[in-house]
């Protein structure tokens, strides 16, 4: 029998055993879909968040004040606190940024905030937010109608509002993009002007995003009655990418000057960039892989030890047939040979069939993270395919061996 022979030889043995064939696969194509699907899910969904840091803008980075994130012990050390960015300080390094970059300062004025228009009112879940002439454009936040802030009502501090589009069909109607203009809307004691409204923009992240945000004028802001100063928070975008590094730097020195900053001592703030945000979201989903790969690793042992059984079980009832080979002149690696390939051709039918909903239901996955195109993981379906041929060797080889083995007088004799 030469190997050609042996591989027809293995699929006429597969199609009179059909049954025992399927459920093999099965087994095979579960422990291949978990892996498969559970890494092309992680993919997936890091392609959807890495286009959500996209639109939030890959030539921008954000400064914000530190001490928020290190308030608790470490080491029985209490983190060190520094004071907020103020309006002096945001505007300071505005101006000396100058040309340099597209500054944007706004001020979180309230997260839970109900907003009324007549009879109706939004859930408390309106975030208002104040915001400079520069705060939609590095945000990317885009007008449906009407207009963003005149240079009067922002240094005036006019009670004027551009309003989300969720907050928008509250109170005015799905119907009401041009509707709600020249409205008055009420939130946090006062009464404010609507003037533009902002198009549907969702959220991967499950917050909202612009959609149930208020926004108001800075120095209307300012101006609102609150318990403690505000923070303030400054988002500077650049026209080139590749000019990112150097506004960084430079951002970085005069915000040290602006904030006082002794040489030799730690910056009191931190900058953050799109780009820091995906290395994190890389290095997240490089953990959540390494997880992924030992769940599916575990599930796939186990479809190599049940296909291993069946094979000895395939080999026990096929000693009369394996006695009659090689009395007929077949070789103990011949007959290694016909007993490997059927276990890899079952590995191989289960594995495809284990890729195919793998990736089905990774792509499915995602679709509760965020919007993202249909992804095709060619890398994981090669090694799926791979580790397919891999278990159908580890797992054939000792019954292929076992019947290589075989004494062929004692095999024509057993019944």
């Amino acid at each position: 029998m030469h190997f050609l022979e042996n591989i027809r030889e293995a699929f006429r043995s597969i199609q009179s055993n059909l049954l025992r064939t399927v459920l093999t696969a099965l087994i095979v194509s579960i422990g291949i879909m978990s892996l498969v699907g559970i890494l092309t899910a992680i993919d997936a969904m890091k392609y959807s968040l890495n286009a959500t840091f996209s639109s939030l803008g890959a030539n921008s980075f954000d400064i914000q004040a530190k001490g928020y994130s290190n308030r608790f012990r470490r080491g029985g050390v209490r983190g060190k606190t520094y004071p907020p960015i103020s309006y002096l300080q945001a505007q300071q390094y505005k101006a000396q940024l100058g040309d340099e970059g597209r500054v944007g300062i706004s001020a979180f004025i309230a997260g839970a905030a109900k907003v009324k228009a007549g009879s109706k009112e939004t859930n408390p879940n309106t975030q208002v937010v104040a915001g400079d002439e520069n705060y939609l454009l590095n945000q990317n936040y885009n007008l449906a109608s009407g207009r963003s802030f005149s240079q009067q009502e922002l240094e005036n501090g006019v009670s004027v509002a551009v309003i989300g589009a969720e907050v928008r069909e509250k109170l005015f109607g799905s119907n009401s993009v041009n509707l709600a203009l020249g409205k008055y809307v009420y939130m946090l004691g006062r009464r404010f002007l609507v003037v533009g409204t902002l198009d549907r923009s969702g959220s991967s992240m499950g917050g909202g995003g612009a959609d149930r945000i208020v926004l108001i004028p800075l120095e209307a802001g300012n101006q609102m009655p609150r318990q403690q100063a505000l923070t303030y928070d400054i988002k500077t975008a650049v026209l080139q990418p590749e000019n990112l590094p150097f506004a960084m730097d430079q951002a970085r020195g005069i915000m040290r000057a602006v904030r006082h900053d002794r040489l030799g001592q730690e910056e009191s703030f931190e900058m953050e960039s799109s780009d820091s945000l995906a290395n994190k979201l890389d290095e997240l989903s490089g953990s959540l892989k390494i997880g992924g790969f030992l769940v599916g690793f575990i599930t796939l042992l186990g479809a190599s030890i049940a296909l291993m059984n069946i094979m000895m079980v395939s080999v026990t009832e096929r000693t009369r047939e394996i006695g009659i080979r090689k009395a007929l002149g077949a070789t103990a690696l011949q007959i290694r040979q016909q007993f490997l390939i059927e276990a890899i051709v079952i590995c191989v039918l289960g594995g495809a069939l284990g890729i195919v909903l793998g990736v089905s239901m990774g792509n499915a996955v995602s679709l509760f993270v965020g919007e993202g195109a249909f992804l095709v993981p060619w890398l994981w379906m090669m090694l799926g395919l791979l580790i397919c041929v891999t278990v159908g060797l580890a797992s054939g080889y000792y019954p292929a061996s076992k019947a290589a083995k075989l004494d062929p007088i004692e095999s024509l004799r057993y019944e």
